[in-house]
This record gives structure tokens, C-alpha cells and sequence, in this order.
């Protein structure tokens, strides 16, 4: 597809394009718990068993035990508000840092390595931009408060559903550009394909599909069944043709609210703000046509607010949140803010999203992550970088920037090694 055919899609959808070569996911030592196929095959790649070509940086290479929720037992009450005074040092720091910077970087920045006394800065941190592939960190919130409505004591049943539950791809996935791993019967191969009609995945891989490539195709496929799971209750699973019935019978007005529903329950249940942080518009063209969508939106404060309550525990509930980490930790080839070589023995959680957009310009030609109209970029990550007899630098970062014909991706690798060396400095 040609870059103006693709952009012009992306507009219609007004969502970011993800790179499909290296994104983030589950622990690898997790393929037993989930059933996620990719991460036994991407395992196997890793010991030479499987024929690919990458390998990972020392920090991706954690096991499930070490995944963490930093601020669940020290610090569940912790947040930032309008009136949340920054730390000055760390504050005086991002300033130098962001001061020749272009003014259309948003960020926000909490330094939580001693977690009883976060340390917090932000530029122009409620100010902000539509949040695109970020917002697919909502849908796998929704998904888990459907979940929890469903088997509030019962993680072992959750865990089942996810794991057994067989979903067929149907119209919801088109149109589709981004690859996902598809692995061969008995793991003797690994091809990255879009995904088609007719294929089947667990909901555990649904779910990795959505945020580990970032499918648009998946994130419509989950939103949907976490619609499913509020409408039918303990019904769920349904037949597709249960499911087609529902779809046809039901008013879009009243699809819509009730999707929107699904996914901002659990925000306000944890007390965060659906206003400044929002998606209401499908991921995908077909899906969007089904259920009519909304205007989106989001600010880094918001998604700084959204990692500390997964931090706390507090996204659904702790399990919940334990295992949304989990699905945002990063186990494939570095990328963006990520692939800064600072960060390479760093525990990354990340999740990313960019547009750009170009018009005919004498001297000028359109290059991807350099729009001459439209060039946005974010970064959201939880950081824990490993020190020699210390506890880990652990932060939390959000970034958003629009700098026209600049590369946002090698920007945001830049400044990815640079808030490392300004949070390593604050804690030396």
C-alpha cells in the first residue's frame, strides 16, 4: 500500500499506526499459565530451537515471579491532582532537559524508586493529544472488569476463560495492516501475518495480539468481547450467531454507550478521570460501522494516573493489574523510546502509538515518523533499571510530542536514555 493510501485510511480511523517489528508482552516463562503461544515460540527463538532473527536485551528477559506491583503494599493511596506540587529538583531537570525542545511536547514523569516518597515533574502535563494505540490500554482495563464482574472471587475461573476461550476473527478485524505471530502445529515455526477472517485465537492471545503488536484488528476483536461479556453475563461464551442477532437487534446508539460503558466502569471505579483520559471510537473500519464511535482523547497526567493505579493494584483489582503489567512487558525486539541502549538491562513496559500525516511541500518528502502536518508520537512506559547493590530505578513516564519533520521515533529513543541518566542523577 502506498503512503498516502495508508495515511488516508488512518485518518478515516482517526488511530495511530504501530510498528509491528518490535513491541512489547508477556513474561516469556508464561506460555504455561496462558496458553499464549507466541511466548514459548518467541522462548524457543531465544534458546535456538526456532529458527528467527532477533534476540533480546538482558531486560526483557525477566521472569513472571519478578514482575512487580511497586506501590501496592507501600504506597496504594499515592496521586497526583492540579494541585500535586513537583519535586523541584526533578522538576528543575525535565525543565533543562525539555527547554530547547518543540513546545508541543506533553510530559509527565514519577520517580517511584523509594515508593514511599514519589517524585513527580511534568511539562505541560494536561495538555494533550487524541490517544490512539494508547487507548488500547482501556479496552484490556475493560476486558478485566468484565472478568471481575463475572468471577469476583474466583481467579482460577477468570484465568480458564481466558486460557479456553477459543474467538474466531470475523468482519471486526478488517481493515487490518498490522502483523501478529502466528506459530505452526507443535511449535515448528513462526510467521508475523495480519490477521484474516477465520482465524482463532484464545482471549489470552487476543488480548497479547492487541497490545504486544498492537493490532487494530485484535482491539477491536477484544473491545467486542468485553461488549459480549456485559450484555450476556454469565451466557458468555456466545455462538456467532447468538452474537449476530445481538449485534443486528440492537440500536448503534445503544452499542456505542454500552462500549464506552464497558471501558470507563473500571476508571471511575478506580478513580480516575474517562474525560481526560478516553477512547470511544472502534479500532478498526468495519467495527466502527457497527458501533458508531465518539471523539478521544488524553493527557500525560491521565496516563501517568493510569500506570500509578496499576502500580497500587488498584486497575480492577490486584490480580488484574499484576496481570495487565504483565501483558505490557516488553519481550520483543526494542523499539522508539524503548530501544535507547541505556535502557538495554532495564525492565520495560511500554506501550506506544504514532501519526503522521504530509502535504505536497517544495524540498520536501513525506518520510514515516516525519508528517509535515501531523506528526505525533507517544511514549508510555514503566522503567526499572537495575543497579550494582541497590534497589532498581523504577519510574513511570509519559510522553507526547507532534514536532513536524523531525523523526519522532529516533527523538523519542533520545530522550528514553536521557530521562535515565536524569533519573540516575537524582538517585545517586
Amino acid at each position: 500500500m502506498c503512503v498516502r493510501t495508508f495515511i488516508r485510511s488512518i485518518l478515516l480511523l482517526g488511530m495511530f499506526v504501530s510498528v509491528t517489528a518490535a513491541l512489547p508482552g508477556y513474561p516469556l516463562d508464561g506460555y504455561v499459565h496462558t496458553g499464549i503461544r507466541r511466548l514459548k515460540a518467541y522462548d524457543l527463538i531465544q534458546q535456538g530451537k526456532l529458527a528467527g532473527h532477533f534476540r533480546l536485551q538482558p531486560g526483557a528477559l525477566l521472569g513472571s515471579d519478578r514482575i512487580l506491583l511497586r506501590l501496592a503494599d507501600t504506597n496504594p493511596d499515592f496521586d497526583i491532582s492540579p494541585a500535586s506540587q513537583p519535586d523541584p529538583n526533578l522538576q528543575s531537570a525535565l525543565d533543562k532537559l525539555f527547554q530547547s525542545r518543540d513546545q508541543s511536547y506533553r510530559a509527565a514523569v514519577l520517580d517511584i524508586t523509594d515508593p514511599a516518597q514519589p517524585r513527580y515533574a511534568q511539562i505541560r502535563g494536561d495538555q494533550g493529544y487524541i490517544p490512539g494505540s494508547v487507548g488500547k490500554l482501556l479496552v484490556m482495563t475493560g476486558l478485566f472488569e468484565q472478568l471481575r464482574l463475572r468471577h469476583p472471587g474466583e481467579i482460577e475461573s477468570r484465568e480458564r476463560l481466558l486460557r479456553e476461550t477459543q474467538i474466531v476473527a470475523d468482519r471486526f478485524v478488517i481493515p487490518n495492516s498490522h502483523a501478529v505471530p502466528v506459530v505452526g502445529p507443535d511449535f515448528t515455526s513462526i510467521v508475523h501475518r495480519s490477521i484474516q477472517i477465520g482465524d482463532r485465537f484464545s482471549l489470552w492471545e487476543w488480548l497479547d495480539h492487541m497490545i504486544s503488536p498492537s493490532s487494530n484488528a485484535a482491539a477491536s476483536m477484544v473491545w467486542k468481547q468485553a461488549l459480549l461479556m456485559d450484555a450476556f453475563e454469565a451466557g458468555y461464551p456466545i455462538s456467532p450467531e447468538r452474537e449476530a442477532a445481538y449485534l443486528a437487534s440492537t440500536p448503534g446508539q445503544q452499542l456505542s454507550e454500552r462500549a464506552i460503558e464497558v471501558i470507563e466502569t473500571p476508571l471511575r471505579r478506580a478513580g480516575l478521570d474517562p474525560e481526560s483520559f478516553r477512547v470511544r471510537t472502534f479500532f478498526t473500519a468495519t467495527a466502527s460501522r457497527a458501533i458508531p464511535g465518539k471523539s478521544s482523547t488524553c493527557t500525560p497526567n491521565q496516563i501517568l494516573r493510569w500506570l500509578i493505579k496499576l502500580e497500587q493494584g488498584r486497575l480492577v483489582d490486584r490480580w488484574s493489574s499484576l496481570e495487565m503489567k504483565k501483558l505490557i512487558y516488553f519481550t520483543r525486539r526494542r523499539y522508539r523510546y524503548a530501544s535507547a541502549p541505556a535502557l538495554n538491562r532495564a525492565a520495560v513496559f511500554f506501550k506506544s502509538g504514532s501519526l503522521y500525516r504530509c502535504a505536497p511541500e517544495e524540498g520536501y518528502k513525506c518520510v514515516q515518523y516525519q508528517g509535515n502536518v501531523e506528526n505525533l508520537m507517544h511514549s508510555v512506559a514503566i522503567v526499572e533499571s537495575p543497579r550494582e547493590n541497590a534497589p532498581p530505578l523504577v519510574y513511570l513516564v509519559s510522553i507526547m510530542s507532534n514536532v513536524l519533520k523531525v523523526n519522532s521515533a529516533q527523538e523519542h529513543q533520545r530522550l528514553g536514555a536521557e530521562i535515565e541518566r536524569l533519573i540516575q542523577q537524582r538517585n545517586s
